[in-house]
């Protein structure tokens, strides 16, 4: 699964309003009444599940709690994905 902060472009020290402010932003460019890009709707789905999560402080302190004691067991796959998931979201398509 992806870091929700990483979904939104936003840290995990981000405000209640910079979430807020990010999701608006997001959710308008990937809107798939707006985007006719194949992966629009996808990318739709998880923007609005994180902030669905991040803007709820029960959610999110549930969410952070278990993000930071949780086990690394494949340290080489998890930077592979962080990475992904940055190119990814910047529009750069890594070969596999």
């Amino acid at each position: 699964m992806e870091n929700l902060y990483n979904i939104l472009g936003v840290s995990p020290t981000a405000t209640t309003d910079d979430i807020k402010k990010a999701y608006r932003s997001l959710a308008m460019r990937h809107h798939p009444d707006r985007n006719t890009h194949a992966s629009a709707e996808v990318r739709f789905n998880a923007i609005k599940t994180a902030y669905e999560v991040l803007s709820d402080p029960q959610k999110r302190a549930e969410y952070n709690y278990s993000l930071n004691n949780r086990i690394i067991i494949d340290p080489d796959n998890e930077a592979r994905t962080l990475w992904g998931s940055l190119f990814t979201r910047c529009g750069i398509t890594l070969p596999h």
